[in-house]
């Protein structure tokens, strides 16, 4: 299996390096070797390598910038992907895609399923839609992934930005009204190396396979109840901190206002991907324990 890896040094394509690799040859491509402001340069990067599969782990991720830069955000999140399916369905190759629970308002009561109408909110949610749609037009073999609250001991998430400020202040103001599943990077990439193995086993019955999943960690819980808990693990490895989960207040989103807004509902539901691929989600808070005995380790608490 020839892989095409785009993206590989965010947090989930730094990932995809270990997890992928094992599968076949592998090339991998950051910003200076694939640049998704230029989508049409992208078939390029494509052809000369003619993979099996693509994978492609870059995006425009700055959610409240998108707002004031949505040229940029809709070249990168919705135009390149569509480039790279084209490329995909020309050279028989799939075409793996990360997408977001933003492509969904938050209003739904419980879980969304796969096939709920997608309302994004804002200009991130606006062009990942437009990418998820520009892939399935293409005709080409595809997994798009829908994942949420992503993080990694590498690079700058919700959990590392918490533990700083609890070293610098007394108390935290958190978000306590979004509910959604903080998923590793870990994960994301060990579940798709899985489902790509899966695709290659089934043989003729792979292309049955393609489509839309939900790729998340089981349970869900709110920015608050994720913050109190990634201090909880800190403090029992013995950070020094200035504020501890009961100096965490709850607040509302209106209290906290950005320029993007953001669904009040991210639980996603994995029964497709799990039944579809054979694979069990853990619970998020099992690769939330890894990252903060990971940082522990490095020194980094």
């Amino acid at each position: 299996m020839k892989i095409l890896l785009l993206g590989k040094d965010g947090q989930v394509g730094w990932e995809l390096q270990r997890a992928l690799a094992p599968l076949g040859e592998l090339r991998m491509l950051g910003r200076e070797g694939a640049d998704f402001a230029e989508p049409e340069s992208l078939r390029a990067c494509v052809r000369a390598f003619a993979p099996d599969v693509i994978v492609n782990a870059a995006a425009y991720t700055a959610v409240d910038k998108a707002e004031s830069d949505a040229d940029t955000a809709q070249r990168v999140n919705a135009l390149a992907p569509g480039v790279l399916a084209e490329e995909a369905a020309a050279c028989g190759a799939w075409l793996v895609h990360y997408s977001t629970d933003y492509v969904f308002d938050g209003s739904k009561e419980g879980a969304y399923v796969e096939s709920d109408a997608t309302r994004p909110l804002s200009v991130y949610g606006s062009t990942k839609c437009e990418g998820e749609e520009r892939i399935r037009a293409s005709g080409a073999r595809h997994l798009i992934l829908r994942t949420s609250w992503v993080f990694a001991a590498r690079g700058g998430n919700f959990a590392k930005t918490m533990l700083r400020l609890a070293k610098e202040r007394e108390q935290l103001n958190v978000i306590a009204d979004q509910h959604g599943a903080p998923t590793s990077a870990e994960l994301i990439a060990d579940a798709t190396a899985l489902a790509l193995h899966s695709i290659r086993d089934a043989g003729a019955a792979g292309p049955a396979m393609s489509g839309t999943y939900h790729l998340v960690a089981a349970g869900a819980t709110t920015w608050h109840g994720y913050a109190q808990y990634v201090l909880e693990q800190a403090l029992a490895h013995g950070a020094p901190l200035k504020a501890g989960p009961q100096q965490v207040q709850p607040i509302a989103t209106e209290a906290y206002p950005t320029p993007a807004a953001r669904p009040r509902n991210s639980r996603l539901d994995t029964h497709k991907f799990q039944t579809t691929f054979g694979l069990q989600l853990p619970d998020w808070r099992h690769h939330v324990n890894r990252l903060i005995a990971e940082l522990a380790e490095q020194g980094q608490l």
